[in-house]
């Protein structure tokens, strides 16, 4: 019974796919009728209503200057108005804009159900022999926003249309030109959660922060490392995928986590080498560095057996036990120059991404894309974040995300792509703000995080 008090958000109607001309068409006219008594009212104020004739209405001096006015009056005021409302009140015409849309999907894909019912003449005892369609049922379907997202509630039914009403994601998204963030089902219906006006939700590079194992990528997206642990992150030239990198090692290097920086083109991350111990460019040292990783956290997992509080479930952070990040740009380009050593390193990359979460140890892995060949076995499946920054084709993202029912669009963005928190729905993302005056350089340096 509980269920039944849920406030869900105004119900959708089938009328409402005129609501938007309904609405300005009411508004019209009330100031029409409104400006009519007012031209009017010096006759109007004239006549005794309980003792008045009409001939003597009629006498009165009526003339059509109050209707001409009030037509004229109304048309500026309209006009005025609406251009404000778009303007000014932006929301709330977005919102009657998305129920009037909603409601033109349910009736151009009739998904409702309808009888027919037979005309009435004046004599009601005798058929005309005429029939026409009424609607018997409108699925219950719910629009409410908050917080910046937009929740669409559609009640499941055991109808024909039951397939389609529980597979909305794509009409939705391109549709209202929404992201979405989740979907679940409860109650008897499926809820639809989108979020409106992504890049509206972009930060700037001071505003990402670390705290209990999260970092703050945009206002509403969080990367749950302790949780959710691994980042794959795929873009072409051009797609901000580096600076998205150094804003990651920007926020990171502010705790107490420990970062080792592999740059195989020893190119932007290489030069870090002036402010951060552990960054390595040429293959030797990289490799050991990846030895090193791995060396360390398997030692650090029979270590924390020993401490004391150790309890059975819990993670590092539970022990005050700093995370470490090995932090890998160009993955497949470095693969592919191993070679035979190829083989190795894809088997310690495998033990990290399945034992590196209880003990805080976690992998930043960056590529053009993200090929089956070097990220087979298994090995792309636990990276639980994803972003593909910049332009990509069909395949890339099916790389990336796997098959999905989702229009992929490109917009010329810097930083700008598509991610996923683990939850397996595909949103648009933007990447931190950097001003063209953000120096990396001094930025790490002056936080006093050199070991």
């Amino acid at each position: 019974m509980r269920s039944l008090f849920i406030y869900r958000g105004r119900r959708i109607r089938l009328n409402d796919r005129y609501i938007i001309f309904r609405t300005m068409t009411a508004i019209a006219l009330i100031l029409f009728l409104t400006m009519l008594v007012i031209g009017y009212w010096p006759n109007l104020s004239r006549i005794n209503y309980q003792t008045a004739s009409w001939p003597f209405i009629q006498s009165l001096p009526w003339t059509l200057t109050p209707i001409i006015v009030s037509i004229i009056t109304t048309i500026i005021v309209m006009t005025a108005g609406f251009v404000a409302w778009t303007y000014w009140f932006a929301d709330s015409y977005k919102q009657l804009q998305h129920i009037q849309k909603i409601a033109r999907m349910f009736f151009d894909n009739n998904w409702y159900e309808t009888q027919k019912v037979e005309s009435g003449g004046f004599f009601k005892d005798l058929s005309k022999g005429k029939t026409k369609e009424k609607v018997r049922y409108f699925p219950r379907v719910y629009y409410r926003r908050s917080h910046g997202l937009i929740h669409i509630n559609v009640e499941v039914v055991m109808s024909s249309y039951q397939d389609q009403l529980l597979t909305l994601e794509s009409k939705l998204e391109s549709g209202l030109y929404c992201e979405l963030v989740d979907k679940m089902l409860h109650d008897s219906f499926v809820e639809y959660v989108l979020l409106y006006d992504t890049l509206a939700n972009r930060i700037t590079i001071d505003q990402v922060t670390c705290e209990n194992g999260a970092m703050r990528l945009m206002d509403d997206v969080y990367w749950k490392y302790d949780s959710l642990p691994h980042m794959l992150i795929a873009g072409g030239t051009g797609g901000g995928k580096t600076y998205f990198i150094l804003t990651l090692i920007n926020a990171l290097v502010k705790t107490n986590a420990k970062l080792t920086i592999l740059d195989p083109k020893n190119a932007d991350l290489a030069d870090l080498a002036t402010v951060l111990p552990d960054v390595h460019s040429k293959k030797e040292d990289m490799l050991a560095a990846l030895d090193a990783f791995y060396a360390e956290m398997m030692a650090r997992n029979d270590q924390m057996k020993q401490m004391d509080g150790y309890k059975t479930g819990e993670n590092y952070a539970y022990l005050g036990l700093p995370a470490h990040f090995l932090i890998f740009d160009e993955y497949v380009a470095f693969m592919d120059m191993l070679g035979r050593d190829a083989i190795q390193v894809m088997n310690k990359l495998k033990q990290i991404v399945m034992l590196g979460r209880q003990s805080g140890f976690f992998l930043i892995l960056a590529c053009q894309r993200p090929d089956a060949k070097y990220l087979g076995d298994g090995i792309r499946d636990q990276f639980m974040f994803r972003v593909a920054l910049g332009r990509m084709s069909e395949m890339g993202y099916a790389m990336m995300f796997g098959e999905q029912n989702k229009d992929y669009f490109n917009k010329p963005i810097k930083g700008r792509g598509y991610v996923d928190t683990g939850g397996s729905v595909i949103s648009e993302f933007y990447t931190p703000l950097v001003p063209k005056s953000f120096d990396f350089l001094s930025e790490i340096n002056g936080e006093d995080n050199l070991e």
